[in-house]
């Protein structure tokens, strides 16, 4: 390559990463006379930093004279400069922006790509968390084109309808293609979206019918459900058996939760698209930090993976108190904001909530075959882990007694679990129809505005919620509740209107 040694300053396009979504930057570098010096400014971390000796040796490597055969000054500005960058993903477009200024690549419009990708020291490109929010976010800027590592491939090629998306594995085929030295084709749209739904595991659980009718009414209105019982009576599976209850994803949910596992680095290369609904299930250690969102880079946490699915908490009462209040607010609003000295950030947190607690820390309080060996006021603190507020965000409370083995032998008549199945999916389309102006899905979404205009209830309902407010000292929310449960229950019998048989299933459902 021929090298002109004038001053010369260049811009290209790269993204960074801003919660789920994507942020464009701006790399612009200035080569000019001077004593050799590589600075990045911008507020550049450590891993962007270190970057400099990263793409010296992958252009070394490339067959292209990195900044230290060149008796100049090189500057790179990541813009805009009040946004803190992380992460290795600017490598290839500081590399890019290199080249052009120091006029070892002999092409100027790159004004419509953005360039995505760490680089290796032999020059080869790796796999970079957050590809298919930058996508997205080049689709929507307008851009042509966007270059990203062969690993990212897939994950990149659910939008090449819409955009040309190019890939390589090392930055020598890169600069060939944008030489036009080679023709490489962009990326081809070429999959087929096919939710995917395994096995009904509900039917393999004998027994528990009234643990069985909870779990479907959760499933059609997307409720939040509360599993209270001695150990070994089937919590834990009829918790797992809840996502085979809820419809297939849409494309558009699958997109959704693709983004929040692409920022995470989670997606598997050769099948990226989330085509299942998620089941979460954290252990009682976890960490705020790793159940809702954060840390010194900020990233999605298990509520936010859970998103569209079921965040399972087994032994509730022993997971840190702070995790557990740290669910209200995506409880209540379906998003979790993650607060920083410079920013706040939102993560979507849309999930259905099903936890699982014994009644004392030994597990067999008011057991009538197990003596319980707690004392009543280690009961007590024990229950008290779960405090008022977080109970008032579930809506269904259910105790699931131990079965005999007689029952537990008894194979079921019909297949319980298809018929949930097929009454929570008519449910399901019930409420598309309802909310088709509202920006919500679900019963369980609704506000005080809709509860008004969806939940009306006759003079008998009204007189029965009255009489469970005074006597059990409900709250206004914990009444909100009842009815959005009492109106999941009507949709599941297709009923127009909550009748009084709806709503007192509903009160049953409480503690």
């Amino acid at each position: 390559m021929d090298v002109v040694y004038g001053s010369m300053s260049t811009k290209v396009y790269s993204a960074a990463t801003v919660g789920v979504d994507a942020l464009l930057i701006e790399v612009e570098v200035d080569f000019s006379s001077g004593l050799h010096s590589f600075q990045i400014v911008g507020l550049a971390d450590k891993a962007i930093e270190e970057s400099k000796e990263r793409i010296s040796l992958a252009l070394k490597n490339s067959g292209v004279k990195p900044p230290l055969s060149f008796h100049k000054k090189l500057i790179v500005n990541l813009a805009p400069a009040d946004i803190k960058k992380e992460g290795s993903g600017y490598d290839l477009a500081i590399a890019v922006g290199f080249m052009l200024a120091s006029e070892q690549l002999l092409i100027r419009d790159l004004g419509k790509i953005i360039f995505v990708g760490e680089l290796a020291l032999d020059g080869s490109l790796r796999k970079t968390p957050g590809v298919l929010p930058i996508v997205e976010l080049a689709v929507k800027n307008g851009f042509e084109s966007v270059f990203v590592p062969e690993e990212n491939s897939k994950e990149a090629s659910l939008f090449a309808d819409k955009i040309r998306v190019f890939s390589f594995n090392n930055l020598k085929l890169l600069i060939m293609q944008l030489e036009k030295t080679i023709t490489k084709p962009p990326l081809e749209h070429s999959f087929e979206y096919e939710a995917e739904q395994g096995e009904l595991e509900l039917d393999e659980i004998s027994g528990l019918q009234n643990a069985k009718r909870a779990l479907g009414i959760a499933a059609a209105g997307g409720h939040n459900l509360l599993f209270k019982g001695p150990p070994g009576t089937g919590k834990t599976l009829l918790a797992k058996a809840l996502p085979e209850l809820l419809p297939k994803l849409s494309l558009e949910e699958a997109i959704e939760i693709t983004k929040i596992y692409s920022v995470s680095n989670l997606l598997d290369s050769k099948n990226p698209l989330i085509s299942k609904r998620p089941f979460r299930n954290p252990h009682h250690t976890a960490s705020v930090v790793s159940i809702v969102g954060g840390g010194q880079t900020p990233k999605p946490g298990e509520i936010s993976l859970a998103h569209r699915g079921v965040l399972f908490l087994d032994e509730t009462p022993e997971f840190n108190r702070l995790v557990l209040e740290s669910l209200r607010q995506p409880l209540e609003e379906g998003v979790v904001t993650v607060s920083r000295a410079r920013a706040s950030l939102k993560f979507p947190a849309r999930f259905i909530l099903i936890a699982a607690m014994n009644p004392c820390p030994c597990g067999w309080f008011r057991d009538p075959r197990h003596e319980c060996s707690c004392s009543m006021q280690t009961i007590q603190k024990y229950q008290r882990k779960i405090s008022g507020p977080l109970l008032d965000r579930i809506d269904l409370i259910l105790e699931v007694p131990r079965i005999g083995f007689e029952e537990l032998k008894t194979k079921p008549k019909e297949k319980i679990g298809q018929i949930i199945k097929e009454k929570v999916g008519v449910a399901r389309q019930i409420q598309k129809q309802r909310f088709e102006k509202n920006k919500i899905l679900l019963n369980a979404e609704m506000k005080p505005k809709q509860i008004q205009e969806y939940c009306q209830l006759d003079q008998e309902s009204e007189r029965l919620l009255n009489q469970a407010e005074k006597q059990f000292i409900l709250s206004p929310r914990s009444l909100h509740r009842i009815i959005k449960v009492a109106r999941t229950i009507a949709d599941l019998e297709q009923s127009k209107d909550i009748q009084l048989t709806h709503l007192a299933e509903a009160l049953q459902y409480r503690e």
